[in-house]
């Protein structure tokens, strides 16, 4: 007797997740489906373009954002004609000043 309430414990306890997450599952894809569907109208509405703004969001956290001197947004374009010549010296890891 005690198997068989255990095992209907098991099987109901495993029938509530996988139901959770099924809703969980479809609850995303509308999410998805409704965030597509405001961006469609407001593109209609507006007249432009669609534009994914997923990756464009993150550019703030990008390392030429903590670093403002090695970004080369702001720098002039290089082109195949340009030269860079450098000086080459060798940096030791001493402790002491040269």
């Amino acid at each position: 007797m005690p198997s068989f309430i255990s095992s209907f414990l098991r099987f109901t306890l495993r029938l509530v997740l996988w139901l959770f997450a099924a809703i969980f599952a479809v609850s995303l894809l509308a999410a998805a489906l409704v965030v597509m569907t405001l961006g469609l109208l407001k593109a209609l509405i507006t007249g432009k373009k669609p534009q994914p703004m997923v990756f464009g969001r993150f550019q703030k956290f990008s390392p030429d954002a903590f670093w403002p001197g090695a970004s080369a947004r702001g720098a002039a374009p290089v082109r195949e004609t340009d030269v860079v010549d450098v000086e080459v010296r060798e940096i030791r890891d001493d402790k002491r000043l040269p």
